[in-house]
């Protein structure tokens, strides 16, 4: 038996706007970014992020980016917001402004987080000099704590010190159960109402989940593992992805948080497009969001059987389809229907190919051959004059299969060169459904060593 799949603890980022939550955010998100990734076509608009420190890992949310609905007084969204974080995080981080001291939103926050009885760190921002820190944090145990921590996260102080106390106060990682060997690990992901959970009930062959026409019924991943023709799958059924601007109840909020979060247990992500309405903006940064994360994506327009009498408006979906995803042209595009079962008995086998291509390893040498083929045929562009250099290339992981290409510069190198190299080794290597992780790193030049000396006669 293999370890089950791991749920990473959640950290919920809180505080009144405009006290830097984001900047705090991004500054803590980016500690941990080493490696040159480019992802072309991606959304960069999130607000979550798996963030690795002290050989622990967890899921790092920004809820300044939850304050959806402006109608709301600004103090009943605050308290909103805060007590659903509350609900769902394992650890809180309320963040303060230095500058501006404590107002009466901070006393409110303070009093909803004293009575949870989570694990709370009181962060004060815009601390931008240590010799500041005597005049401006007193004010802050008006509040009735015992400590706060001063940061700038303008110019990253104090960081490093709070992700060694986040990491230190973490709940232990739990397993949520084992699986057996091999087990294809399968998230269906979209937007509410699309047929999430009709479908894996479709798969299972019996109603194991929850089905109902009212949008936001599975509020959590639910897991469950199937065997069909000797293979384990686990089916992990997630709450729907909404646009920002719809997500006002305060509990789908986080849901949406959850439900992105499959994605870092997940191979495999099945993305449901309701055939009846189209695809929409929020479908393509939903398979953004899996693409983002490495994993292997098909696209589903459910509810085929809605359009099944007329062949040019199906023809008109699948167009609007292919246009909508040309970023991610490989990912399969399938047509089911969750009510009728059409098009599901070939689901898993589309399901096993593509787990295939996503497990694939390669052989060293044919990688560097492919690189010099590639790099011959299509020279990279002179950067200040000089000639980029690609040395050589290696397959570090799989699921995705992930080559690390070594050059003399990452940084100049093209996103379009970039997308011209992956292109490359797609169709050479026979991966037509799935996009392999192409990193950049920098090759570390081997220090010189003077020959020895002669010695005198």
């Amino acid at each position: 038996m293999q370890a089950g799949h791991e749920q990473y603890p959640l950290v919920a980022l809180v505080g009144r706007p405009n006290v830097g939550k984001s900047s705090l955010f991004n500054r803590m998100v980016g500690a941990r970014k080493a490696i040159v990734d480019p992802t072309p076509g991606v959304t960069r608009d999130r607000h979550y992020e798996k963030v690795t420190w002290n050989e622990r890992t967890f899921i790092l949310v920004d809820t300044g980016g939850l304050e959806s609905d402006s109608t709301q007084p600004i103090n009943r969204l605050i308290q909103e917001q805060t007590r659903q974080a509350v609900a769902e995080a394992d650890l809180i981080l309320l963040l303060l402004d230095g500058r501006e001291g404590l107002l009466p939103d901070d006393y409110a926050v303070v009093d909803i987080l004293r009575r949870s009885g989570k694990k709370v760190h009181f962060l004060v921002n815009k601390v931008d000099d240590p010799s500041q820190t005597a005049r401006l944090l007193p004010p802050f145990y008006e509040l009735g704590v015992e400590s706060v921590l001063p940061l700038s996260a303008a110019h990253g102080l104090g960081i490093n010190d709070l992700l060694d106390k986040i990491t230190a106060d973490l709940p232990p990682l739990e397993v949520v159960e084992q699986l057996p060997p091999e087990t294809i690990k399968v998230a269906c992901l979209g937007r509410p109402n699309v047929g999430k959970s009709s479908l894996v009930n479709r798969l299972l062959g019996e109603e194991r989940m929850v089905v109902s026409d009212l949008p936001g019924t599975t509020r959590d991943s639910v897991d469950t593992i199937l065997e069909r023709g000797g293979k384990h799958y686990l089916l992990i059924d997630t709450a729907g992805i909404r646009r920002k601007g719809k997500v006002r109840e305060p509990v789908e909020k986080f849901s949406v948080l959850r439900a992105l979060s499959a994605l870092e247990r997940c191979d495999l992500a099945l993305i449901l497009i309701d055939a009846e309405e189209g695809i929409t903006e929020q479908d393509t940064k939903v398979i953004g969001y899996g693409l983002e994360r490495g994993r292997a994506c098909l696209v589903l327009v459910n509810k085929w059987d809605l359009v099944k009498s007329d062949r040019k408006l199906q023809k008109h979906i699948m167009e609007e389809v292919e246009r909508a995803v040309h970023f991610a042209g490989f990912a399969p595009v399938h047509q089911v229907s969750a009510l009728t079962g059409h098009g599901v008995p070939k689901l898993f086998p589309l399901i096993d190919r593509v787990y295939a291509q996503f497990s694939r390893e390669f052989p060293t040498p044919r990688l560097n051959r492919l690189l010099e083929e590639a790099v011959t045929a299509h020279p990279p562009p002179m950067q200040q004059g000089k000639r980029l250099k690609f040395f050589y290339i290696t397959q570090v992981a799989t699921r995705p299969p992930t080559l690390v290409i070594f050059v003399n510069n990452p940084k100049a190198v093209p996103a379009s060169y970039l997308r011209y190299l992956g292109n490359r080794f797609r169709e050479e290597l026979g991966l037509d459904q799935i996009q392999p992780r192409l990193l950049l790193r920098q090759r570390k030049r081997e220090p010189r060593t003077r020959p020895p000396a002669r010695e005198k006669a």
